[in-house]
């Protein structure tokens, strides 16, 4: 983004936020409030009915909004109260702690990534199907997406006003429309929340980082005896993040679980080992941190940071044989084992994105009377993260020529000596430095609509009607990169009268400087002719606009109880516009000028950066339907209980992919035993295809070390992920049923359910890995495949096409389990002792890529995935007038690296093949993570709170993937305090 357009962003948003911020101070206050006490998370179940005369509780799950109606769906309700006892920046990651939300993204998450655009993105996955297949509501109503995959940044939501979360942990389709396959997430805000209330919060980890502070501020009032009614919050939170450690196995500021733990591929499937071996401390052979020379009869020269030439020390006592395949005796295929680790890259992944977040939000409802309101709504909100994906910028497979002036001496003479002219060289490009990734979200929502009551043929009817603009702008730097293209010209040196310069002509006249990459000493011209001061960009918009309007109401009287119906329509487009680079989207696409000139050297299709070659790109699509629901009493006496048949049906039509019909059965039955209810709801879901799978811009990738199996070493290639059109969109079937008891007479505030569910999902769209597309050609399994990839391409480098279809199937079940109990005045002391814990089994998740030669994969219990096993979250507390008191443990169990793996030790073992390969092992710890946390009551309007999460400081499970943040805390034990107002 450009400085002038910066600036001007930053205006809007700085100037909203203290218009926001004036709105607010201004408000008037009303009389103190006791502060809020830790709540345990509810049930549906066992939430609290409407008060006689107020407004009625709605939980999401449903459109029947009759009042005692409770939804068949199981559902978890956080209050604000929970939200504030666990003490986080960001709400998100105290949602994304509930069990059955499994593959959430954070600020942990895709830290490693250049070109994704989700970096910092925090979205919710339930039961592990994935962010774009959980629908995330704000007071009932959808949000832009903050990315093209179309997931909202909960970063970007109002989150001091939130009054309540509704975690849905199943289908809703047919209630809410597309998405909704693995559940809802809806977050209610406090529409009429009257008073001032802040939170000013402060925190460091024990490492001495991820410095974080946040200053919120909500206010709200009431005019035109209280018909007019204003609400408005700011808010501003920092995060400083954790940045990468240093080359070598070292992480960020002390900490040391990172052992450099590798899956070595030994090449060899029949000899009676296993193919796979998992080892520590794995040395590369094709690159260190200043050069090495990795083949040939000068292999295993290596060059330290002033560029002398050194014997370098391989792992496992290997020998370098000197040979053209770079040949190491002693050790595995690509790696030795110890010795010099001093090149190693990994380490240099940042451990948590930085993000910046500024929101501000407000809401204008006035009462035609007192029945029937008006509202307006803007949420403008703006957040910043910085990653940096890995150390330097690995270079393998390099070759250098003899005469290159910038060889030295000594060795330029070993090469005469050896009747040789050039060497095979790989660098990790330390001296060029580490590429920063910096993204900024900007999202601009707003809604205007209407609620009320009316009155028709002597029955009331309730409405809801609304329509809603939102557009979000996505902003993408990556500075410090070279350009492959004039990297490679660049170390071509010769001397050419008396002066050393690049052997191309063409790139000499047109600005190329000589490069030095032997060693840590390149010249400041060179390097600003290959990683120039402007590098990829992408500038993404996308907008959606949604008119929808619903009713219910209770027409006739039946047997049991009245007849529950609701009933409406919606329209919704979807629109989004994306443009990259020239360098990275080519000339044809971006023109070149300004900052980035036009350059003969460089590709002219693109794809001249390392990493980060964003593309053009754009699409729309719009979506009809409409939706019937209603609720059938069937019994309602003493001795039966009371039971009801719930269904629903939406008719969907997507501009792109045709017509669509989601649909649910279900129903509850609470039976004479007092607080007994059984439960149950199947479902047709639906999940149409979004616009970055139809219409994507490729989004490349760099794999610095890819295995080439046809010429069996590891080599740099670019992946590039593009659209497909012509997708469907995917069919579930989803089926839960349980049993609750619910705060029964006989002991008031226990709450207890068990829920089963299933879900079956058809259609996937899935992508083939590029891994996989290069196996299915080199097996001549899928030899479609082998159009789509070039791994020796001497003309503009290594490259590998991934597109999605819908080839896949996913199934899955499991069941969860909540029980809390709230003890009042516990052995004759003020206040409340309460117990909560939640649960998530997944008895299995099989999917099955619907690829030729392969076999359905059951990764249930894989912890380099999403779906443990077994997860759960307990907490017990104890508040009282004066102080709160909390614990909290968060523990996932031990599983495996992939389920598919065939465990054996040497002379043991069977042929390893594709679908079940052999490996030496296969266990992945789980976790387990303890949090304290507590409060004071200064006074009845002012609470000063603390927390400390991994008061253990428990490190992650040893793995070959760096590690799973997606389940694994990598930050280490965290420190918070803060002072909390409300008045």
């Amino acid at each position: 983004m450009s400085l002038k357009r910066a600036k001007r962003h930053n205006t809007l948003l700085c100037g909203t936020a203290l218009r926001m911020a004036a709105l607010t101070i201004g408000l008037s206050p009303v009389a103190a409030l006791a502060q809020q006490q830790a709540a345990p998370a509810a049930s549906a179940d066992s939430a609290p009915e409407a008060a006689k005369g107020d407004r009625e509780i709605i939980v999401t799950g449903t459109r029947i909004t009759a009042s005692g109606f409770k939804a068949p769906t199981p559902t978890t309700i956080l209050d604000a109260a929970s939200l504030n006892a666990n003490a986080q920046p960001n709400v998100f990651t105290t949602i994304a702690q509930l069990p059955s939300l499994q593959g959430s993204t954070g600020t942990q998450v895709n830290t490693f990534s250049t070109s994704s655009g989700q970096q910092g993105l925090s979205s919710f996955s339930l039961r592990g199907v994935g962010a774009i297949r959980t629908l995330t509501l704000l007071d009932g109503q959808r949000v832009v997406g903050a990315n093209v995959t179309g997931v909202p940044d909960i970063s970007l939501f109002p989150q001091l006003l939130i009054q309540r979360v509704d975690v849905v942990n199943g289908g809703a389709s047919a209630s809410y429309g597309s998405d909704a396959v693995g559940g809802v997430v809806n977050f209610i805000t406090d529409a009429h929340f009257k008073g001032l209330k802040g939170n000013v919060l402060g925190g460091i980890t024990t490492y001495g980082d991820d410095a974080q502070y946040q200053v919120q501020l909500a206010g709200g009032t009431s005019f035109l005896q209280d018909r007019l009614h204003v609400v408005g919050s700011v808010e501003y939170s920092n995060e400083a993040g954790i940045g990468g450690g240093d080359f070598g196995i070292g992480l960020a500021n002390g900490r040391n679980w990172f052992a450099q733990t590798t899956q070595i591929n030994r090449g060899v499937l029949n000899d009676g080992s296993p193919q796979y071996i998992v080892r520590d401390l794995a040395q590369s052979i094709s690159f260190t941190k200043y050069g090495l020379i990795t083949a040939g009869p000068l292999q295993g020269i290596a060059f330290d940071a002033r560029g002398n030439p050194f014997q370098f020390q391989y792992g496992s006592g290997g020998v370098p044989q000197h040979d053209k395949a770079g040949t190491v005796a002693g050790c595995y295929p690509g790696y030795c084992l110890g010795g010099d680790l001093s090149g190693n890259v990994d380490t240099g992944r940042s451990l948590q994105s930085s993000i910046e977040r500024l929101n501000t939000y407000g809401r204008v409802g006035f009462e035609l009377d007192n029945r029937n309101e008006i509202y307006f709504t803007v949420n403008i909100g703006k957040v910043n993260t910085h990653n940096q994906p890995v150390n330097g910028m690995n270079k393998p497979g390099l070759t250098i020529q003899c005469a290159n002036p910038f060889v030295p001496a000594l060795v330029q003479n070993a090469c005469t000596n050896a009747g040789i002219t050039s060497f095979a060289f790989g660098t990790s490009n330390a001296a060029l430095g580490n590429s920063q990734v910096y993204t900024e979200r900007r999202q601009y929502r707003f809604v205007l609509g209407g609620k009320g009551t009316f009155t028709l043929a002597g029955k009331d009817w309730k409405y809801d009607i609304y329509g809603e603009h939102g557009t979000n702008y996505s902003d993408v730097d990556v500075r410090n990169i070279l350009l492959t293209q004039r990297f490679n010209q660049a170390i071509d040196a010769i001397t050419l009268n008396g002066a050393i310069v690049c052997r191309d002509p063409v790139a000499r006249a047109n600005g190329c400087q000589p490069l030095n990459i032997l060693g840590g000493q390149p010249s400041a011209a060179a390097l600003a002719y290959v990683v120039p001061q402007y590098g990829p960009y992408q500038r993404t918009r996308q907008t959606q606009d949604v008119a929808s309007i619903s009713f219910s109401g209770s027409p006739v009287e039946l047997w049991a109880g009245p007849l529950s119906i609701a009933f409406g329509g919606e329209f919704r487009h979807e629109f989004y516009r994306v443009v990259a680079d020239p360098y990275g989207a080519g000339f044809a696409n971006t023109p070149g000028g300004g900052n980035y000139p036009t350059d003969p050297v460089l590709i002219a299709g693109g794809n001249n950066w390392y990493a980060g070659n964003y593309k053009n790109g754009g699409g729309a699509y719009s979506v009809k339907e409409g939706f019937f629901e209603a609720n059938l009493p069937v019994i309602n006496s003493d001795a039966m209980g009371h039971a009801n048949l719930n269904g629903a049906v939406r008719v969907t039509n997507y501009s792109t992919s045709g017509t669509v019909t989601a649909w649910k059965v279900g129903g509850t039955w609470d039976l004479p035993i007092d607080g007994l209810r059984l439960r149950g709801v199947t479902s047709r879901d639906v999940r149409a295809p979004n616009l970055s799978e139809m219409f994507a811009a490729p989004v490349t990738t760099t794999l610095p070390n890819f295995f080439d199996p046809f010429h069996n070493t590891t080599t740099l290639v670019i992946q590039s992920v593009v659209g497909n059109p012509n997708l469907k969109p995917e069919i579930a079937r989803n089926t839960t049923f349980g049993v609750a008891l619910a705060n029964p007479s006989w002991m008031p505030g226990l709450n207890i359910s068990f829920d089963y569910y299933k879900l079956k999902l058809n259609g996937v769209i899935s992508s083939i890995s590029a891994n996989d597309m290069v196996q299915y050609c080199y097996q001549n399994v899928l030899p479609q495949t082998c159009n789509s990839f070039n791994l020796n391409n001497p003309a503009g480098g290594n490259y590998i096409n991934v597109q999605p279809f819908n080839l896949a199937s996913i199934r899955t079940e499991g069941f969860d389990i909540e029980a809390s109990y709230r003890w009042r005045n516990p052995l004759g002391l003020p206040g409340n002792f309460t117990l909560r814990a939640l649960a998530t089994h997944v008895i299995n998740y099989i999917t099955d890529t619907g690829l030729p030669g392969t076999i359905p994969i059951d990764s249930a219990g894989s912890n380099l995935g999403n779906t443990p096993h077994w997860k759960w979250l307990a907490v017990q507390s104890y508040d009282n007038e004066k102080f709160s008191l909390m614990v909290q443990e968060r523990w996932f169990s031990d599983g495996t690296f992939a389920n598919n793996y065939v465990v054996c030790s040497p002379g043991s073992c069977p042929v390893s093949t594709a679908n079940n390969p052999t490996i030496d092992q296969n266990f992945m710890a789980g976790a387990f993570y303890l949090d304290l946390g507590g409060s004071v009551n200064i006074t009845k309007a002012i609470t000063a709170y603390f927390k400390v999460d991994n008061v253990t400081d428990h490190s992650p499970a040893r793995n070959y993937i760096f590690n799973n943040p997606a389940l694994y805390d990598q930050i280490g034990r965290v420190f918070r305090a803060g002072v909390r107002f409300k008045y």
